[in-house]
């Protein structure tokens, strides 16, 4: 044994054996023990249709919502949870019932700062989120069983609280905006039968189309006259001369029926009397004003039953708060793991030991 040797055995009590020694007297001695209690959750989204939407056929039942899963993974980190509950269960007289003086690293150094108190939260609250299925699982420390299931049941209650308050927020929306929807169609519907109503009054006719087929027929008919007509007179002239009064008097007539049919044809077609307008015309704006009623119509349907779908949205919870594992209670301390602290504190202890034994020789052989 050289004096390196030795300085290399002294060197291994003081950086390795020592810190070892007292991290194993720390953590059995010292060290607190902590109970877990575990809850695991996901936020499950309802897509059940209303009848309405089921005459277009059969939509999902359930399914996770993972952005809502996004959100509320946050929220269990944010500075709000830790105030919240807090302001409950006072956080920092839980996690102080180990005494700061006694065990100075895993206990709470009260009272502390919110930042403090967050920043400690983030060492107790461990959230595992799986991404994949959309699911959520919690595991509070507390120094009593009670305090760490107390904890994660507040956290389930306020994380339920948010995900109802994010419900609520988007059935507002949604109804809102389907009362506004349905309130512009049935301004739409009354304006369009208003305008119906006027145009009626204006060319005093309730229904054009019953008018023109009236007038087709009253021109089928003068038609069907005329026929008649012509063929007396063609009858009449074959036996009698053209100054008999008789024949005279179909000629008259003939005129008066032709006279008459123009007239009614007027009517109907672009010309019209003067100072009417033609049956064609009224009609064609009756037509327009028609469409336009229909259209409305339709839009009022389609946004009545829009605004009854929101309505039951709105009355049931379409997200909630799903838990497949209920807040546990601790029978034994599971936390600090002492023996893999220990592992730990011996493993980097022994690296940082060699690295500087193996930096001395390497520093001597240059010499």
């Amino acid at each position: 044994m050289r004096r390196r040797h030795w300085l290399v055995l002294v060197s291994f009590l003081l950086m390795v054996v020592a810190p070892t020694a007292v991290g194993g007297w720390y953590l059995w001695m010292r060290a607190a023990d902590q109970y877990a209690s575990y809850v695991g959750f996901s936020v499950r989204k309802e897509e059940t249709s209303s009848a309405i939407e089921l005459l277009g056929g059969i939509t999902e039942l359930s399914g996770s919502s993972s952005s809502d899963t996004d959100i509320l993974y946050k929220f269990l980190e944010s500075q709000e949870l830790v105030r919240t509950i807090d302001r409950k269960l006072d956080l920092r007289a839980i996690w102080s019932k180990a005494d700061p003086s006694v065990d100075p690293v895993f206990a709470y150094h009260p009272p502390g700062t919110i930042e403090d108190l967050t920043d400690y939260w983030a060492r107790m609250v461990k959230v595992h989120y799986d991404s994949a299925s959309g699911l959520l699982d919690l595991r509070v420390n507390a120094f009593t069983p009670e305090d760490a299931r107390a904890i994660t049941r507040e956290i389930f209650d306020e994380s339920s609280a948010m995900i109802n308050a994010l419900s609520s927020i988007a059935r507002e929306d949604t109804l809102r905006y389907a009362r506004e929807e349905l309130q512009t169609a049935v301004d739409r519907l009354k304006a369009a039968r208003t305008a119906m109503t006027a145009y009626r009054n204006e060319n005093q006719i309730v229904d054009p189309e019953a008018n023109i087929q009236s007038q087709v027929g009253l021109i089928g008919s003068l038609q069907a006259q005329l026929a008649e007509a012509l063929i007396e007179l063609d009858l009449l002239q074959g036996n009698a001369g053209t100054s008999d009064p008789r024949v005279v008097q179909l000629r008259r007539r003939v005129e008066v029926i032709r006279e008459r049919i123009s007239d009614e044809q007027n009517k109907v077609g672009a010309a019209g009397e003067a100072g009417t307008t033609a049956f064609a015309d009224i009609l064609s704006g009756y037509e327009s004003l028609a469409v336009d009623r229909e259209f409305a119509e339709e839009a009022y349907r389609s946004a009545l039953a829009s605004f009854d779908s929101a309505q039951a949205e709105a009355r049931r919870q379409s997200r909630y708060l799903a838990a497949h594992v209920s807040p546990t209670l601790a029978e034994a301390s599971e936390y600090p793991q002492r023996g893999l602290l220990l592992g730990l504190v011996a493993l980097f202890a022994f690296l940082l030991w060699a690295s500087t034994v193996l930096v001395a020789y390497s520093l001597k052989d240059r010499r």
